[in-house]
């Protein structure tokens, strides 16, 4: 699996690309993970109600998209991975692929000492309350399978300004907590380090040889 690291790109220029990849590929192309970073800009995917956009003070543009889910948010100090993967080839379905990408997530957070933990019916990955916060969502998953082919991904807080999430019920979810690796390991992670070890994570957590239970 190939990873391509495309720094800062605009969302709806990746959203095109990754349609156009996942258009044009055959049998023997490549599967792909797109590592990247968005200005902000919050995303509606296809269940996506309008409530669900509480209040919008600053401006933040929202798309309206063809992935999964409700509505979420991205921009700067946020990893997306996008899973470009053939899920014919793979050999697994949807719900293998997503607990397969949130098991990359929470084995990258562990290296980090945290532990974290997927939903069976809240995709993504969460960390457990304590003393000082509830629950809280620190990466969001959203996927689209078109003709055997995944696109879009998972986006992996690392350490952003959490304000916007305030403006939304993230992914669908009023009072949802959302948090960073900055905030839960109470330091300043590399950025660049982080989602290197996260499409690494991922890129291995999605082989097909790797044991799933």
């Amino acid at each position: 699996m190939l990873i391509r690291r495309l720094g800062r790109a605009d969302y709806q220029a990746t959203w095109d690309a990754m349609r156009a990849f996942t258009d044009a590929r055959t049998p023997a192309t490549e599967d792909e993970l797109w590592v990247c970073e968005h200005a902000p800009v919050f995303t509606q995917g296809i269940a996506g109600k309008e409530e669900h956009l509480l209040l919008n003070p600053t401006g933040i543009p929202v798309v309206k998209t063809d992935r999964g889910g409700q509505i979420t948010y991205h921009g700067p100090g946020q990893t997306m991975v996008y899973v470009l993967l053939d899920l014919r080839r793979a050999g697994y379905g949807v719900r293998e692929l997503v607990q397969r990408i949130e098991r990359g997530v929470i084995a990258m957070l562990a290296s980090h000492g945290v532990t974290a933990y997927g939903k069976r019916d809240a995709p993504g990955v969460y960390v457990r309350p304590d003393s000082n916060r509830p629950e809280a969502k620190i990466a969001s998953l959203g996927l689209k399978v078109r003709n055997g082919c995944t696109y879009h991904g998972v986006a992996f807080n690392v350490a952003m300004d959490l304000a916007p999430f305030a403006c939304i019920n993230p992914c669908g979810y009023s009072g949802l907590a959302v948090t960073d690796l900055a905030t839960l390991t109470g330091t300043a992670p590399d950025y660049d380090a982080v989602s290197v070890a996260l499409a690494g994570a991922l890129q291995q957590s999605l082989a097909t040889s790797t044991a799933f239970s």
